[in-house]
């Protein structure tokens, strides 16, 4: 099928790619009437002005280029959570196990935000919330620039919901630790019997041994049900390995909780699969945000040099199996695609958006702009993926996440490629 032409996007979605980065976008253009400096931002965000982001506890941070031969310090401030509403919100992940594990797969449940703002809990930002803050002159609230920055943001929001735990006071490893808390005092005081809210477990290989090889869906509870998505946690493991195994007990926890989480996806309907080849399920693990150990362990197994194995692991993370797909090797795409692109790249009206018209080398499936050194490879996905020079050996590297619009991609490599 060939892909329509695309004009340039204009508009506040070409920054958010999920419901929740969308409501970022939103929040943000809420908080004012000034439609001429929410533009502007827009254009420093897609021009590449806005530096590296970074988040504190109730700030985000950056330097965006202007008129200025230098450039200026933007932030943004949001309300932090009180003690007793981290309370409830950590009550209100925990309430349901799908919810951390949606949120470790990059995935802000929906009903989580609902549940925790109906019990006063503000997740999402409100219009009055984002306070601006920018060492230029305008004295826009917001400023081009800040408003730059928050358009900015709404893709690393994309890429990680975990951003707005930190703005609103606790970062990933401190919400992620609480967790774990409030799991093991749960298993402290549970009875020492072995069942749990479903029945007594059942040995794994008496589980394996009576398995038909076919996987069948557990029915739906009816609505109103109290069994549900909570009952699906997999059972703490106690038991500790053999001396000299050269794996740990938080190893076993680590892959029951990963293989409970895909058999939810296979469940749900997802396209996943319970086996893949060894190379494809270690990349995948990697991805998942494994520690340091695991990580060597796991490059060891593929047999790969370690850089090569990192950037396909950062491929999964941009673009997921048509990522991984697109940086092993170069693909033969659809003719009419990449004519497409290159008209769309190429555009008056496009080069006029994006500062400069495109001087591209076609080969394959890739674009690439040699003089810049950013690059946008078309996947089997109908995505275009960016990519940008990188090391001493200048090798390419996945650098922004795949979108279905070249001229966005493009866009995200300039702004990856571009100097801090």
């Amino acid at each position: 099928m060939t892909p329509s032409r695309k004009a340039p996007r204009t508009g506040s979605r070409a920054f958010a790619a999920t419901w929740w980065g969308q409501a970022w976008v939103d929040a943000l253009e809420a908080s004012t009437l000034d439609a001429g400096r929410l533009s502007r931002g827009r254009t420093y965000a897609r021009k590449g002005m806005v530096g590296a982001v970074t988040t504190t506890p109730g700030l985000l941070r950056a330097e965006v280029e202007g008129s200025a031969p230098w450039p200026y310090d933007a932030a943004v401030h949001l309300r932090v959570l009180t003690g007793a509403q981290w309370e409830t919100l950590l009550g209100a992940i925990a309430a349901q196990a799908g919810r951390t594990a949606a949120l470790l797969d990059g995935e802000m449940p929906a009903d989580l935000v609902d549940d925790a703002r109906a019990a006063g809990v503000p997740l999402l930002p409100e219009a009055s919330e984002l306070d601006p803050e920018c060492s230029c002159p305008d004295w826009g609230y917001p400023c081009k620039h800040a408003a730059a920055l928050c358009y900015a943001t709404a893709a690393h929001l994309d890429d990680d919901p975990f951003w707005l735990f930190t703005l609103r006071g606790r970062t990933k490893d401190a919400v992620l630790a609480a967790l774990r808390t409030r799991r093991q005092a749960l298993t402290d005081t549970a009875p020492e019997t072995g069942e749990t809210a479903r029945g007594r477990g059942v040995p794994a290989r008496e589980a394996f041994a009576s398995w038909n090889g076919s996987f069948t869906a557990p029915a739906r509870e009816p609505a109103g049900s109290t069994h549900g998505e909570a009952d699906t946690a997999p059972s703490p493991v106690t038991t500790a390995p053999p001396p000299g195994a050269p794996f740990t007990l938080d190893d076993l926890e680590a892959l029951t909780r990963d293989t409970a989480q895909r058999a939810r996806h296979l469940a749900a309907g997802h396209t996943a699969s319970l086996t893949c080849a060894p190379l494809e399920d270690a990349v995948r693990l990697a991805a998942t945000g494994i520690g340091e150990d695991w990580f060597h362990q796991l490059v060891r197994a593929a047999g790969l040099p370690p850089l090569d194995f990192a950037l396909l692991v950062r491929a999964l993370r941009h673009g997921g199996p048509a990522g991984v797909a697109v940086a092993r090797a170069p693909l033969v795409p659809d003719p009419a695609a990449m004519a497409a692109a290159r008209t769309a790249l190429t555009d008056p009206d496009t080069a006029n958006d994006t500062a400069r018209t495109a001087r591209l080398r076609a080969w394959r499936n890739r674009l690439t702009a040699d003089d810049e050194g950013v690059q946008i490879r078309f996947g089997p996905d109908n995505r275009w993926h960016p990519y940008t020079r990188e090391g001493r050996n200048a090798a390419w590297w996945p650098c922004a996440p795949a979108t279905a619009d070249p001229v966005a991609a493009l866009v995200a490599a300039r702004t990856a490629a571009a100097p801090r």
